[in-house]
C-alpha cells in the first residue's frame, strides 16, 4: 500500500520547505527503503541553489521495508544505494564499468526521489547490503567518501605503479576520502599532501596525519613534486598548479567536476611523460572490497563525519556544510515503518 509522508522540497535560493508526499509500492525488481541516513554532497549545492522537482539526496543508506516481484532481498536488510541506476546489459555494464553505463535508467536523488526523504525506491541491482553492525550514517561512507575516492586511486595506479607520494587539491569530503583511502591503501607513513583555501579544513586534514598547505601558496605547492595528484576541488587554478607540480611520470586524476584545464602538451605531458585521467564515481563491483575496508577501519573512516542532523535541520545543515568548516555532514533519521 502507498506510504504517505512529509518530505523536504528544495525551492531554490537556499529555501527548503516540507510538504506531504506519497511513495508508491515497489514494482518489478524494486525495493522500498526506509532511509536512515543521507550524506550531504557538494553537488547538492545545485539543488540547494536552483531548486529541484524531486527529493534530492544521492548518498543514502536505509532498511528494506517492502520488496517488489522478482527480488530476493529480505525485508529488514540494511544497505546503501548506488547512485547510478545502471542497465546491466550494455557494453560497459558487461565489463563491470557500471559507472560508465550507456543506458542508465536514472541517477538516484538527482532525477528520481532520493535520500533526504523518509523512503527511497531503488532497483535491487543498485542496493548493496551492509553488515548490521555498521550504523547507517557510516554506511553512507561506502559511496562518495570511499567509493569515489578508492576508484580514483585505482585509476591512478593504471598509469603509475610505483606511487610514493600523493597530493590532494581540496580538503572537502572527497579530498578527505582520498586521504583515508590512501592511508589505508599505502600505509601510515606514506607521504600525503593536501591543500585548501579554508584554514579549518587544513587543520582538520592535518588530524589525519597529512601535510596541509594553503591552496593559494603556489610556490609551496610546486615544491611537492608528488607522483600522483588528485583534484577534488573542480577549480581550474587548482588543476593547473597540480599538473605543474607533478614529478616526472606523474599523473593528475581529475575527480571533481567543474572548471577546465589548459595543457602545453610538449611541456606538461610529452617531455615528463605525465598523464591526465578523469575518474567518475565508482564501479558497483568495488563495493564488496570497500565494505571489508569499512568494517576493518571504522574508527578512521568514521572520523570523516563531523556533524549529523535530523531532516528538520536540513537548512542549517546545508549552511554549515557550505561554510567550509565541516567534514562530511550526514542527515540521520529513525527508519520509518
Amino acid at each position: 500500500m502507498p506510504h504517505h509522508r512529509v518530505v523536504p522540497r528544495f525551492r531554490g535560493n537556499g529555501v527548503i520547505e516540507f510538504e506531504p508526499h506519497t511513495y508508491r509500492d515497489p514494482g518489478d525488481g524494486e525495493l522500498l527503503l526506509a532511509v536512515g541516513a543521507n550524506a550531504i554532497c557538494g553537488t547538492d549545492r545545485g539543488e540547494y541553489v536552483n531548486g529541484s522537482p524531486i527529493v534530492p539526496g544521492h548518498e543514502a543508506a536505509g532498511v528494506v521495508v517492502a520488496t517488489g516481484p522478482g527480488t530476493s532481498t529480505e525485508i529488514g536488510t540494511h544497505g546503501a544505494v548506488y547512485l547510478m541506476d545502471y542497465c546491466g546489459e550494455c557494453r560497459s555494464c558487461r565489463a563491470g564499468a557500471t559507472n560508465q553505463c550507456f543506458a542508465k535508467r536514472a541517477d538516484v536523488g538527482q532525477n528520481t526521489d532520493g535520500g533526504y526523504g523518509p523512503f527511497l525506491l531503488t532497483h535491487e541491482t543498485n542496493f548493496f547490503a551492509v553488515d548490521d553492525s555498521i550504523p547507517l550514517a557510516e554506511a553512507t561512507m561506502l559511496l562518495d567518501v570511499m567509493g569515489t575516492s578508492g576508484h580514483a586511486l585505482r585509476r591512478a595506479e593504471l598509469v603509475r605503479e610505483d606511487i610514493q607520494s600523493v597530493y590532494v587539491a581540496g580538503a572537502g569530503p572527497i579530498g578527505l576520502g582520498l586521504v583515508v583511502m590512501a592511508r589505508i591503501r599505502y600505509g601510515v607513513d606514506f607521504p600525503i599532501y593536501v591543500s585548501d583555501v579554508s584554514p579549518w579544513r587544513r587543520k582538520f586534514a592535518e588530524s589525519f596525519g597529512v601535510t596541509a598547505l594553503d591552496a593559494n601558496d603556489e610556490a609551496a605547492l610546486r615544491k611537492i613534486a608528488p607522483d600522483v595528484a588528485f583534484d577534488s576541488s573542480g577549480r581550474g587554478s587548482a588543476r593547473q598548479t597540480a599538473i605543474s607540480a607533478l614529478a616526472k611520470r606523474g599523473a593528475l586524476i581529475c575527480v571533481g567536476h567543474g572548471e577546465g584545464l589548459t595543457l602545453n602538451v610538449s611541456r606538461d605531458l610529452i617531455s615528463p611523460e605525465r598523464a591526465v585521467l578523469g575518474s567518475e564515481y565508482f564501479r558497483y563491483d568495488e563495493m564488496p572490497d570497500n565494505h571489508r575496508l569499512l568494517v576493518e577501519n571504522r574508527d578512521l573512516i568514521g572520523r570523516v563525519i563531523t556533524h549529523t542532523f535530523p531532516p528538520g535541520d536540513l537548512p542549517h545543515a546545508f549552511e554549515l556544510f557550505l561554510s567550509g568548516q565541516t567534514g562530511k555532514v550526514v542527515i540521520v533519521q529513525e527508519p520509518a515503518t
